[in-house]
């Protein structure tokens, strides 16, 4: 389930009723991660900040919330492939256009009697931060597990570009030691608190006020390899030997690796858009065009 994105993550459920042997973060956990409401009430029980949001489950109450939490507004399905039916909403036009696409890509997934769109507050002028961490509990709260984070990741621009469009740095450029700290102490609590065994990536927002989780994803993550290079570590590696049953204490020690694995060097990640392949598309990047929205 941990390395192959979004669509493992829907099928874990399925696969274990079925008889199939679930490595590493069960689908207990993965429910408690993908689920919006679910993952809000975590985050409100730990004490983490979080944007201000709202679930709804048909089209007027999408309509209600969003007049409460004031434009723009992102709206956001469970259980969905990474930035499909994602959209930014400025205004009511927006949300009534966008809201139908993502109750439908919801419904697609979970039957229409239990489909959700989260609408969350967009957070204007933030800096994102993404996080990768590997963990060995077992099953939620295990007080015998571990979590160590991998590397923590800045976004050059700002918050709204999806995480596969942007740029990003490792080390942080502009993070003090606080925030940093923060991030980790944040990070090390969702782990444990959803019951990790394996990958880990979170995202946070930092605008001022402070450091904002909205996600979490029980899985690698695309920057899995480049934390990897970066830092000299493979990352993978560490988890699959977790995900079989090993302790991440030893098969950190095994590897010389500290419970704080710094980068060897400054790293930038970038990506190459191949235009080509679409014909038509606006090739200027940006929160309503070429890049997907958040």
């Amino acid at each position: 389930m941990q390395f192959g994105g979004q669509t493992p993550l829907n099928l874990a459920e399925g696969l274990q009723r079925a008889g199939a042997p679930i490595l590493g973060t069960p689908p207990e956990s993965i429910h408690l991660a993908e689920d919006r409401d679910e993952f809000n009430r975590i985050l409100a029980d730990l004490g983490l900040l979080q944007p201000e949001s709202g679930i709804a489950r048909q089209a007027e109450e999408a309509h209600d919330i969003a007049a409460r939490l004031g434009y723009p507004v992102l709206i956001r399905p469970s259980y969905v492939l990474g930035g499909r039916a994602m959209e930014l909403c400025n205004n009511e036009t927006d949300l009534m256009r966008y809201v139908r696409k993502a109750f439908a890509a919801s419904d697609r997934i979970h039957h229409a009697t239990s489909a959700t769109v989260l609408i969350d507050k967009f957070l204007l002028d933030a800096t994102e931060i993404d996080v990768d961490a590997v963990a060995d509990y077992r099953f939620p709260d295990d007080a015998k597990g571990d979590c160590v984070v991998c590397g923590v990741m800045e976004h050059i621009e700002q918050a709204g570009i999806h995480s596969g469009d942007s740029c990003c740095a490792i080390p942080p450029h502009s993070l003090s030691p606080a925030i940093l700290g923060d991030v980790q102490r944040q990070t090390l609590l969702l782990a444990k608190r959803l019951g990790v065994c394996g990958l880990m990536n979170v995202q946070f927002a930092w605008p001022m006020g402070g450091c904002s989780c909205w996600r979490s994803n029980p899985r690698a993550s695309r920057t899995v390899p480049f934390v990897s290079k970066a830092t000299g570590v493979p990352w993978a590696k560490v988890a699959m030997n977790v995900m079989l049953g090993r302790t991440l204490r030893d098969v950190l020690w095994d590897l010389g690796v500290g419970r704080n694995p710094r980068p060897l060097m400054i790293a930038i990640k970038a990506p190459v858009f191949p235009f080509s392949k679409f014909p038509g598309q606006d090739a200027v990047l940006g929160r309503r065009c070429g890049a997907r929205a958040r």
